[in-house]
């Protein structure tokens, strides 16, 4: 009986997290919906994240991600990287844009503008911020590494090559960049041809395809892939890491030196 009236209430607690869960992803779902605008109108603004390179002429690298445009968003963000030269006027911004290769070979592109502007409305977060001396050189191989890419005339939202596929693939190639890219960031873990790699931001990981793997290092954490599905932890800072939701807990600090 004792047994019973346990499993009973396992049974409760269970549906009683999956129904708080669900509930939880619906709300955000329909606040999702509620704030999205046209696409030809949405803001394309910067939100203030990147220094002013009038002001601050240390050479500079950043990585964002910003929720994706329509229903993408629900589940998955854009990323890209940013960087200034030491002394230049401009960022100049790598990323993968899917919809280029409607008219192009393609979908990679190298070109000016704001670092931290809306991705069509969807601000963005910084997810890693490196200045000063030595950075000259990490951009001269981000720029040879991103036209290295290999995908750049492939696009598949799920489970990848895409936007998120670019920039895990920068990460790889430049560990110290140190990225730790969030569990939204669908394609992030899209290895294809190989089972074994160094994650994104310098640890190890084993993924098929995207679809399902593990992940460890000390950016990362540690993760778990499932369908494009990531769940996972970090000790320091402390966060957890959902699908749909994101990242979940302490702020990841300021901008750092490669020293």
């Amino acid at each position: 009986m004792t047994r019973g009236r346990k499993g009973a209430r396992g049974r409760r607690v269970a549906l009683g997290t999956s129904l708080a869960f669900a509930g939880l992803l619906g709300a955000y779902g329909a606040w999702h919906a509620w704030t999205a605008a046209d696409w030809r109108t949405a803001s394309r603004e910067p939100v203030g994240l990147a220094p002013d390179p009038a002001v601050v002429t240390e050479a500079v690298v950043q990585v964002y991600a910003a929720r994706a445009w329509g229903w993408r968003g629900y589940f998955g963000v854009h990323s890209w990287v940013a960087v200034k030269p030491n002394r230049a006027a401009a960022f100049t911004v790598y990323e993968v844009i899917g919809w280029r290769l409607r008219w192009q070979s393609t979908a990679l592109m190298i070109h000016e503008r704001p670092a931290d502007a809306r991705w069509f409305g969807r601000a963005p977060e910084l997810l890693a911020d490196v200045r000063g001396e030595g950075v000259d050189d990490l951009i001269a191989r981000i720029d040879r590494t991103a036209r290295a890419y290999p995908y750049a005339g492939r696009y598949r939202i799920w489970p990848g090559p895409n936007s998120n596929t670019f920039t895990a693939f920068l990460g790889r190639a430049l560990p110290e960049l140190g990225l730790d890219l969030p569990p939204t960031a669908i394609g992030k873990d899209f290895l294809d041809g190989e089972l074994f790699s160094a994650s994104p931001g310098g640890g190890v990981q084993a993924s098929l395809f995207g679809l399902a793997g593990i992940l460890a290092g000390p950016a990362e954490g540690v993760e778990v892939n499932l369908l494009g599905m990531v769940f996972g932890a970090h000790l320091w800072p402390p966060a957890i890491k959902l699908p749909v939701i994101g990242r979940i807990g302490w702020s990841r600090g300021g901008p750092r030196s490669l020293s």
